[in-house]
């Protein structure tokens, strides 16, 4: 089933008890299945919050967040974990929790109040397993994985919530270069195969170039641009941004 995305003038920041601060302001994306999205720019612009702020982890500032046409603010908890799968950069605690159990974790939307898997759930977990090439290390903990192993299982996990559309921010951030390359094939793979809408952020803009098909671009004095890949060349923005990486 193809989904949709939109954001609509979307402010993003953070409110305290003195004041707004403002990260970025006015964006606005459309996003379906099929699409593998990454999200470009320097430290500090905001690709991170906006990837919080649409998750839901984050409130926005303003503007409107569509799922479906149905707006964040009117969907539960539950309903919106059934919708969104986030992978964030930070490890997770549990020092005998296994690869399987993780995983497993991307079931709970759809468990009982006792967590109590079905064997549909446990089929689907075996599947997403498999479709991250985790079959031998089902059972290790996942402390002891590699850092390329572990965002394998963390991408597992949110296959397994079986969500139309997944957000990660910056999945290759310590990983070396063969697996970068091996975690964005499987991304595109997932996008084709499972007809998923990926975004994603990165640095490593080489390899959004390769295997990403559109690019939502992040520039300093909330400049924004939302392309196809295909059309970077043309892009003033992508040039500007990219200016200090490829010099």
């Amino acid at each position: 089933m193809e989904v949709t995305l939109n954001i609509k003038n979307l402010s993003i920041g953070y409110v305290s008890k003195k004041q707004t601060t403002v990260v970025y302001k006015d964006i606005t994306a459309g996003f379906t299945s099929g699409m593998l999205v990454g999200i470009i720019g320097k430290n500090g612009l905001g690709k991170s919050t906006l990837l919080r702020t649409i998750a839901g982890l984050q409130e926005k500032l303003q503007g409107e967040i569509l799922f479906d046409d149905k707006n964040l603010e009117q969907l539960s908890k539950q309903e919106l974990a059934k919708m969104i799968a986030v992978v964030l950069t930070e490890k997770v605690g549990g020092f005998n929790l296994t690869v399987n159990d993780l995983v497993s974790m991307g079931r709970v939307p759809y468990t009982n109040a006792f967590n109590h898997l079905q064997e549909e759930d446990k089929k689907i977990i075996d599947e997403c397993i498999s479709i991250c090439g985790l079959n031998d290390h089902v059972l290790k903990p996942v402390n002891e994985l590699s850092d390329g192993l572990f965002q394998k299982a963390m991408i597992a996990k949110g296959l397994a919530q079986q969500t139309s559309i997944l957000l990660l921010d910056e999945p290759t951030a310590y990983l070396d270069f063969p697996s970068k390359h091996q975690l964005f094939e499987l991304l595109k793979k997932v996008t084709e195969e499972e007809k998923k809408c990926i975004v994603t952020s990165s640095h490593d803009i080489e390899l959004v170039l390769k295997y990403a098909s559109h690019l939502l671009i992040m520039s300093e004095n909330n400049e924004f641009e939302f392309i196809e890949v295909s059309k970077y060349k043309g892009s003033k923005l992508f040039a500007k941004v990219t200016n200090d990486y490829f010099n």
